[in-house]
């Protein structure tokens, strides 16, 4: 049977696709069997045994067991919900005017603040730890969410989004009576929620997964969060990787919960479509 040529191609994408989704995976899913691995299986054998023989979930529970889990989930949740709100609406206040006013230094503001992303966080660091000291929010939830209040990121993507819509529904707006706060809130955010919603999910993950911060400016571990929670768990259980595995799979898996629930949100957005010819 004669494979045509565009087949062929079609069947070597694929593959090639298939095989880098593989290696994509390999580690999530290295670390799902460790996890699931009871204390009589060796985990660093070799050939590596992908299936465990006798998968369990006590690794799951002794963990949860052991530490707070519970407390350091709540303290991540509630600090990426605050970290995501006050980045958007700081970001999208910030990204409006740059976008959509003309006043003089526009540009020159926009481009000193898109240049601020190629400064490293370590190099900014100290001095966003003394500031945070002398604010009094040294080992407060503020003090961790204080660094993403805002972010040269968002404001760029927010401003991009925002030049996108098309100016006859802000027009009608305007003369329809409505300020300028409520062009924002009722005409320009709902117009740009696919690129609201990208930014939610980059800001999430953000404050999800970050340990350096929280672990320089919180001390009472009552406030820890989920990243300092596992890497406590080296320690704990000197260095058992099947605990420790288990401990990632639960710091994890609400991130690949929360993107498979909005992924079908970053979608573009017609916003022309609700402009009449």
């Amino acid at each position: 049977m004669k494979i045509s040529n565009s087949r062929l191609k079609t069947i070597l994408i694929y593959v090639l696709l298939g095989a880098i989704a593989l290696v994509t995976l390999f580690p999530l899913l290295w670390l799902i069997s460790t996890a699931l691995k009871s204390p009589t299986e060796n985990i660093l054998q070799s050939p590596p045994q992908l299936l465990p023989s006798q998968p369990t979930l006590n690794n799951f529970v002794s963990v949860w067991r052991s530490l707070p889990f519970t407390q350091y989930l709540y303290n991540s949740t509630l600090i990426a919900v605050l970290t995501v709100g006050l980045n958007l609406l700081f970001c999208s206040l910030a990204a409006y005017p740059l976008a959509r006013l003309s006043f003089v230094g526009r540009n020159s503001i926009f481009i000193a603040i898109v240049s601020t992303i190629m400064i490293p966080f370590q190099i900014v660091m100290i001095p966003l730890y003394i500031l945070t000291v002398q604010l009094g929010l040294r080992n407060t939830y503020l003090g961790i969410i204080f660094p993403s209040l805002a972010s040269a990121f968002g404001i760029f993507l927010l401003r991009q989004a925002f030049l996108g819509v098309p100016k006859e529904l802000e027009e009608a707006a305007r003369m329809d009576g409505s300020s300028e706060l409520g062009v924002w809130w009722h005409i320009m955010l709902p117009a740009i929620r696919p690129a609201l919603v990208t930014l939610s999910i980059f800001v999430f993950i953000g404050s999800w997964s970050d340990f350096l911060w929280p672990l320089i400016v919180i001390q009472d571990e009552s406030l820890y969060t989920l990243p300092l929670g596992v890497a406590k768990l080296a320690g704990t259980f000197s260095l058992d990787w099947r605990l420790v595995a288990a401990g990632s799979i639960i710091s994890i898996a609400p991130v690949l919960l929360l993107f498979l629930f909005l992924q079908r949100y970053i979608v573009p957005t017609q916003t022309s479509s609700g402009v009449k010819g």
